[in-house]
């Protein structure tokens, strides 16, 4: 028997940073949302733990000695008391690798979700969020996969559960975007701030594209210092026709453009594909149910 699950794409509408901390952590606040696209996991009971990762952005995660998901499902062991799970794990790495879509920990989450399911193992929802802290600061958002308010680290969440599905393009133009790079460059200019505003009078999908547009990614001049490709990525989005907001998400590279329509979405993906056949392109649904 195997289990299968989507390890969606995370994308941060906006994102507000502080200064760093003592600790070397820079709190945060945001609103993040969940495609309906990302990677695929697979589990099933094996002798040993293992991990086979495929897909077109597979040979970038070939040589880890010790994937997010790996790290989970090890700490997921200890906190089930079965010691190191005997699972064979697949992987089908369909997003860019340092894009700022929170691939790994949703790919973790997901293995995680899979692995609970599969061996019957007695932790609730909220022991397995401890669980998934170990990969990082989005380990919990990414493991619960909905539409949250991200407050702390990235770790305090509010459910946003008004936030309609946003028809979306998403692009990367084909170059990573290290996120401790970004912060470093981030921290060596003007301070920034956490505030989190005030939700939207609605939540209408017209509505929380005009109120996002008020917001911001406090790390995008910092990535785009280091990484200029993903200039030419945010203009080929803003130039598209019905395109009501275009940001980078996370630490980059990928851009997100947001859309009234479907229809208006899936014209800007196939446009953006033709003119950049290198780039990485995909229409999709943030915020959408039962993902």
């Amino acid at each position: 028997m195997s289990l299968t699950g989507l390890a969606p794409a995370k994308i941060n509408l906006f994102l507000h940073v502080g200064p760093v901390q003592a600790d070397g952590y820079h709190p945060l606040a945001s609103l993040v949302a969940f495609a309906d696209i990302g990677d695929r996991v697979t589990v099933e009971r094996a002798d040993r733990l293992s991990l086979t990762v495929e897909g077109p952005f597979g040979a970038g995660l070939a040589a880890e000695p010790d994937n997010l998901i790996l790290r989970a499902l090890r700490a997921l062991g200890e906190a089930a008391g079965i010691g190191e799970p005997a699972l064979k794990v697949s992987l089908d790495k369909q997003l860019p690798i340092a894009a700022g879509l929170g691939g790994g920990s949703s790919d973790a989450g997901a293995a995680l979700k899979l692995a609970r399911a599969l061996l019957g193992l007695d932790l609730d929802d909220a022991a397995l969020e401890a669980v998934a802290g170990v990969v990082g600061a989005d380990g919990p958002m990414c493991l619960r996969a909905r539409s949250a308010w991200a407050e702390g680290r990235g770790n305090v969440l509010t459910d946003a559960a008004d936030l309609p599905p946003l028809h979306a393009v998403l692009v990367n133009p084909g170059v990573p975007s290290s996120t401790g790079a970004v912060y470093r460059a981030f921290d060596a200019g003007p301070a920034g701030a956490t505030d989190r505003p005030a939700p939207p009078a609605e939540w209408s999908p017209a509505a929380v594209i005009d109120w996002l547009a008020g917001q911001r990614n406090d790390l995008e001049l910092a990535a785009l210092v280091l990484t200029p490709a993903i200039q030419p990525a945010l203009d080929a989005v803003a130039a598209q026709s019905g395109v009501g907001l275009t940001r980078m998400s996370g630490s980059g590279a990928t851009v997100f453009g947001l859309f009234a329509s479907g229809e208006d979405a899936a014209r800007a993906a196939a446009a953006l594909t033709a003119a950049h056949p290198g780039w990485w392109v995909r229409g999709a649904v943030l915020g959408a149910a039962g993902l």
